[in-house]
């Protein structure tokens, strides 16, 4: 039986073992398990045409649900360590932008019918086809982006860096609340980071899941003994929950109406809501499926994902099931780069990963013990390990350093991995083109280039067609 697992999921073959493999599909979850609590506040805290709001409840079991599910089967299918949960961005998209135009089943379903839309672009080989079209640079500049971009996640979600309240005149972020350093929980974070660092320093097998649970642990320790305001922790308080087990309820489940929206809105109203969900999914997707290929070392001589054809599909499978559950759309997790870190390189890792959200469906208050300060520092420490690729980019060539450039830079400070894609397509179509090499540009990147610049004038396009 283990001689077949191994077989199967090429453990030996990718230089793996079961070991690092199962740290690293606890690693990856326990870094994005976040989101069993942010989706329900993001989504249970909008209201829809009609002042409807979805239950809190039933949305922790639908996100839970989705999660499990769609990451066993991208490990079993895919064979990659990638995880899947309810996308940040797009749910607040769906929350903000498309509820209140319509109602919630309305709005889920749209979000199904964006998912279909992406699987067909598989089916049809055009969304493998864009992915290889890319130039080599381009993808390693899209995972050190992407190491930037995760990292200041880590600041943030930590209270490290934060913006400054009502203050136009300064720099955007600054350290801690007030320029300097305070409170119990960045002290945990802090805290967090060194051992983190010195257990990869001294290259100890384990080092960022050790790191979480030991973090977690003092947190725990330190939120009984010391008075501190719950919200200093953020979303999760490390707080040794009354109950252990909780009943899903799976009332949002199936609640989606595919064409409903059309009853509600403009048709170019609706194409517009569509077209923005199916680039933030498709590019998001891209940059964290080629990010995580690549920091596990898993692309080929050519640059290329193994099984990318399966991968894509799964995912675009992920964002209609996302919609169906209500938990809006499901895309692979950047969080992933977590269990990476730890040693996984196949699908095993994603089918622990997925075997720990079905727990999750019963587990969920221990499941959201580990505050965002335990959990960010492996973040800060996977941005370091995605970093180091910036070494393969050939700098002395202007043609493929600004658009690497612009792809590394925009991404953190516009707080989106699509943003940064976007900004170095533009880039790099427009400088072969004023140096007389339009010809060596793929024509899948002017078409995705022209849909960038679609994208990023989204808003006076709108305003042009009268759309609100």
């Amino acid at each position: 039986m283990s001689a077949m697992v191994d077989r199967y999921f090429k453990i030996s073959a990718r230089g793996s073992t079961y070991a690092r493999e199962v740290r690293g599909g606890f690693a990856t979850f326990f870094t994005m398990a976040y989101i069993l609590v942010l989706n329900p506040i993001i989504l249970g805290g909008a209201a829809d045409k009609f002042g409807h709001k979805l239950s809190d409840v039933q949305l922790a079991t639908s996100t839970a649900l989705v999660a499990a599910v769609m990451t066993a089967i991208m490990g079993l299918g895919g064979n990659l360590p990638l995880a899947i949960a309810a996308g940040l961005g797009l749910n607040a998209v769906v929350a903000f932008q498309i509820a209140p135009l319509m109602s919630w089943p309305d709005a889920m379903g749209l979000i199904v019918l964006e998912g279909l839309l992406i699987c067909v672009l598989v089916v049809t080989g055009l969304r493998e086809a864009i992915m290889h079209a890319i130039p080599q640079s381009l993808k390693q500049a899209i995972s050190v982006g992407i190491g930037l971009f995760i990292a200041f996640i880590g600041f943030i979600d930590a209270g490290f860096a934060t913006r400054i309240p009502g203050d136009t005149g300064t720099v955007p972020v600054q350290l801690g609340l007030s320029g300097q350093l305070s409170g119990w929980p960045v002290l945990v974070f802090c805290i967090g980071v060194l051992l983190t660092i010195s257990l990869m320093a001294r290259k100890v097998r384990g080092a960022i899941l050790i790191s979480i649970v030991v973090t977690t642990i003092v947190a725990v320790v330190i939120n009984e003994i010391a008075t501190i305001d719950p919200s200093a922790w953020g979303l999760t308080v490390p707080a040794v929950p009354a109950d252990i087990v909780a009943a899903p309820d799976f009332g949002l489940v199936g609640s989606f109406s595919l064409l409903g929206a059309f009853e509600q809105v403009g048709v170019v109203t609706i194409v517009l809501l569509v077209f923005t969900l199916i680039l933030s999914d498709f590019f998001d997707t891209m940059g964290t499926v080629v990010g995580v290929s690549n920091e596990a070392g898993l692309l080929d001589e050519k640059g290329e994902v193994p099984n990318l054809g399966r991968v894509l599909l799964i995912d675009g499978a992920a964002a209609a099931a996302g919609g169906a559950a209500s938990a809006s759309s499901a895309t692979s997790y950047i969080e992933s780069a977590a269990g990476v870190g730890e040693g996984a390189r196949t699908g095993l890792a994603s089918v622990v990963t997925g075997a720990l959200f079905g727990l999750a469906l019963f587990l969920t208050p221990l499941a959201t013990v580990v505050p965002a300060q335990a959990a960010a520092p492996a973040l800060v420490a996977v941005g370091f390990l995605l970093m180091t690729q910036v070494r393969h980019i050939e700098w002395e060539r202007y043609d493929v350093a600004i658009p690497a450039f612009l792809t590394i830079v925009v991404m953190p400070f516009t707080y989106s991995i699509t943003n940064g894609i976007g900004a170095g397509f533009l880039a790099y179509v427009v400088i072969k083109t004023v140096l007389g090499k339009a010809r060596e540009v793929h024509w899948l990147l002017w078409a995705t280039a022209a849909l960038f610049l679609v994208y990023f004038a989204i808003d006076p396009l709108q305003q042009l067609l009268g759309v609100s």
